[in-house]
């Protein structure tokens, strides 16, 4: 029974040891880094290309706004569409596909007005008390096609609008432009790539990456991210800046036509208005920068 006794004692006691040995252990610490990208498990070099390329701009677009007062709206509203019919017209005649017109109405009512003890005017805004109606036709307008951006701001103009916006420039690169800054972006990676190998004394090896969003070579990238953390190495969308102007001398105005013949607000009247009225806008030049990311190995 003694025996029996120090048996169970003793295994009692290395059991409460054991487990107090076990939990006291400190916890392996996790390692603070990821798994880096596959491409660098061998010596590499990355390097970022960039470009750049300056180009007219190739959009552009303004308003211009319309009043008319009547003593009903559907007087008003009819008023601002006789006003800017011949407009349409002449605009139409640049082509849809050049030049695109957008038109949209909004109308008020004025309000009779007295005058308070101290003189001041002030709006009766009752129902009843409603003198005239004011229709404000917006038309705005989009070029597409820049040799055709003269003429239609100055038919726009020549039509006496109530007021007008400024000519608004924008740049839409098309896909050949796209392709070309990123392949010579590309290609400005391999140079700058060679040298730098050269000027270290080693050769470029074979590519592991080609990102024309030049993600591949940030430093988040190329550093091992923590555990759990999102996948660096997706291409995303690539943004191009657009930016900078250039200024260009007038040309002469050409010669004035006789409107006599003409009836005010028709297409011929308008376009002859507009050709003693010309209007000079060129395009300014803008900016476009592509970079494009090439990860090589190293011999």
């Amino acid at each position: 029974m003694r025996t029996f006794l120090l048996l169970s004692i003793t295994a009692g006691l290395l059991a409460a040891t054991g487990t107090a040995a076990f939990a006291q252990t400190a916890p392996v610490a996790a390692s603070p880094y990821d798994k880096a990208p596959w491409w660098m498990k061998e010596s590499v070099i990355t390097q970022t290309g960039y470009v750049y390329t300056e180009v007219p701009a190739n959009r552009a677009s303004f308003s211009a706004t319309f009043l008319t007062v009547a003593d009903t709206a559907e007087k008003a509203q009819a008023q601002a569409i006789a006003q800017t019919r011949g407009l349409n017209q002449a605009l139409a005649k640049l082509g849809s596909d050049k030049v695109r017109i957008t038109t949209s109405f909004s109308m008020r009512a004025l309000y009779e007005q007295y005058r308070d003890k101290n003189g001041n005017k002030i709006e009766d805004q009752r129902g009843d008390k409603i003198d005239k109606y004011q229709v404000s036709l917006n038309l705005s307008v989009e070029v597409r096609d820049t040799a055709q951006l003269e003429k239609a701001y100055a038919l726009v103009l020549a039509a006496a609008p109530t007021s007008s916006t400024p000519i608004n420039f924008s740049l839409q690169a098309d896909n050949a432009t796209n392709t070309w800054l990123y392949t010579e972006a590309t290609k400005d990676a391999h140079t700058r790539a060679l040298q730098s190998a050269a000027a270290a004394g080693g050769k470029l090896g074979a590519i592991k990456v080609i990102d024309p969003t030049g993600r591949a070579c940030e430093t988040d990238i190329l550093a091992r991210a923590p555990e759990g953390s999102w996948d660096n190495t997706q291409a995303r969308e690539v943004e191009v800046m657009v930016s900078g102007t250039r200024a260009y001398a007038p040309a002469p105005p050409p010669a004035p036509m006789a409107m006599a013949d003409y009836a005010p607000g028709s297409v011929e009247y308008l376009e002859a208005k507009a050709l003693q009225n010309p209007f000079i806008q060129v395009p300014p030049l803008q900016r476009l920068d592509a970079k494009s990311c090439v990860v090589y190995g190293l011999n």
